[in-house]
């Protein structure tokens, strides 16, 4: 503990810089989307201390607390700004085709048929009038593994 001590009184930039090198190694290991900021608030402190800023650990401490706490809030917010609609999940495949256009790959017969739509062919059930051969149509929605579609 005494080389930590006499390390931190000597050369603080390199304690928070492994701080914030250890913080972003684990999110980039484990993707948890929590340990970027912090990670960058020890980067920032690490610099701080690299300038001259000579706080003690309490001070340096609660500034990186601080600095968590508002790298985190503006990303929030710069999220909602970027991105308003989450919705569809970026990772439910399913739910992001309602809406696409889809061409019929295999002729509806008794309402079922086959399309093909963002990459991939999928069973699909028709609303409404019937679809020829590599016509349009448009998700309506997603049950299970089938698509329910309707003329374009």
């Amino acid at each position: 503990m005494d080389l930590v001590t006499n390390l931190y009184a000597s050369q603080p930039f390199w304690l928070w810089m492994a701080l914030g090198v250890a913080l972003l190694a684990t999110e980039a290991a484990f993707s948890t989307e929590w340990l970027l900021w912090p990670a960058v608030a020890a980067g920032v402190v690490a610099v701080l201390t690299l300038f001259g800023l000579r706080i003690g650990l309490g001070g340096e401490l609660v500034l990186f607390g601080v600095l968590t706490v508002l790298a985190t809030l503006a990303s929030r917010r710069l999220i909602k700004r970027v991105s308003p609609d989450d919705e569809p999940d970026i990772n439910s495949r399913d739910a992001r085709l309602v809406g696409l256009k889809a061409v019929v790959i295999q002729p509806f017969v008794d309402g079922r048929g086959r399309v093909f739509v963002s990459g991939a062919e999928w069973a699909a059930d028709l609303e409404g009038a019937s679809a020829p051969d590599g016509a349009s149509v448009v998700v309506s929605s997603v049950e299970g593994a089938r698509l329910r579609v309707r003329p374009a």
